[in-house]
């Protein structure tokens, strides 16, 4: 499995295989919940306290990314105001929330935990 699609999948940066989250994101009261360890390589997904602080930049790259994105799209529609521009933002933010949470985690596990993926280590003892 690549990196690309171990991140859009949720799944361990060592082994590929265990799943991050607990839930799927439509799980609107329980998106945020990880498993603590992989259940397939044991692997410690918070490699430290408060090692998901950073994903908030991440995060934050990915709203800027979609304040940027909805900018674009009302200046080619002719539709750029200021209330259109901040009412769209929001409602797409508030939407996306639990995807963006999900996956600004998922990101920075697999950049900045650390881990690099190793095939074989399931198979040995």
């Amino acid at each position: 499995m690549s990196t690309l699609k171990a991140v859009i999948e949720g799944k361990c940066p060592r082994c590929r295989e265990g799943h991050i989250f607990k839930t799927n994101a439509y799980n609107l009261s329980k998106f945020y919940k990880m498993h603590e360890k992989c259940a397939k390589c044991n692997l410690r997904f918070e490699r430290e306290p408060g090692f998901f602080i950073g994903a908030m930049y991440v995060n934050y790259a990915f709203t800027v990314a979609i304040i940027v994105m909805v900018g674009v799209v009302l200046a080619i529609f002719n539709l750029y105001n200021f209330y259109s521009l901040i009412s769209t933002i929001i409602a797409l933010v508030i939407l996306l929330m639990p995807y963006l949470f999900r996956y600004s985690r998922i990101i920075y596990l697999h950049m900045f935990g650390g881990v690099s993926y190793e095939p074989d280590y399931l198979n040995h003892p």
